[in-house]
């Protein structure tokens, strides 16, 4: 079953990972080394630790960089709660 969400909220923790809030109260970690280890034109900027604390969300609910690159929130959410890194949030 897809789950449709957004990320409402993103913060990140260090040159590679960030933390994520979700529309449905569902909040956790995320490592993004493996996609800063690809090679592609989109993703070179990110690999600048500075660059990468720049994610925001955009209006669309997605984690965005202002180079324009973004991750597809229902994808994140689904690899997330497949990992064991989602909790529903306290507040």
């Amino acid at each position: 079953m897809i789950v449709l969400v957004d990320v409402v909220e993103v913060r990140a923790l260090d040159e590679r990972r960030l933390w994520l809030r979700f529309s449905d109260g569902t909040e956790g970690e995320h490592d993004f080394s493996e996609l800063l280890d690809r090679d592609w034109p989109m993703v070179r900027p990110l690999k600048d630790p500075e660059m990468f604390k720049r994610v925001f969300v955009s209006a669309f609910g997605v984690p965005t960089w202002p180079n324009g690159f973004d991750v597809d929130a229902i994808q994140l959410h689904r690899e997330m709660s497949e990992q064991g890194r989602l909790h529903r949030s306290a507040a």
